[in-house]
């Protein structure tokens, strides 16, 4: 499951990021303990704690004490939000400026992209 391309703990969390978005994990859904987690993953439990941390920072997760961990209500949503953002700065955004460069017109772009519905 793990590669080398970033750390452990951010794959952890964009794993369960990932589960969120395509619905594997609902709202209010417990999800493993750390403990849990780094028993199946073989991995430092202190390595999963570090990638649940990030997630209820972001409030991705919320803990209920003795009980475990869950998905935060509305972190699809937000998830999702982010994501989208992303997509129009990361492809979007990048696509126009590289279409001014080589001398694309906006207009051609959006040709191009309504001819593919």
């Amino acid at each position: 499951m793990f590669d080398d391309r970033s750390p452990i703990y951010q794959q952890i969390a964009d794993k369960i990021k990932e589960d969120i978005l395509s619905g594997a994990l609902g709202e209010d859904e417990q999800v493993m303990s750390t403990n849990q987690y780094a028993s199946f993953y073989r991995i430092n439990p202190a390595t999963a704690a570090k990638g649940f941390h990030q997630l209820i920072e972001e409030g991705v997760l919320y803990k209920r004490r003795g009980i475990g961990m869950f998905v935060s209500p509305n972190a699809r949503e937000k998830l999702r939000a982010e994501r989208r953002e992303r997509f129009f700065e990361q492809v979007v955004d990048a696509m126009i400026a590289e279409a001014r460069v080589i001398g694309i017109s906006l207009d051609e772009v959006i040709r191009r992209i309504e001819g593919a519905r």
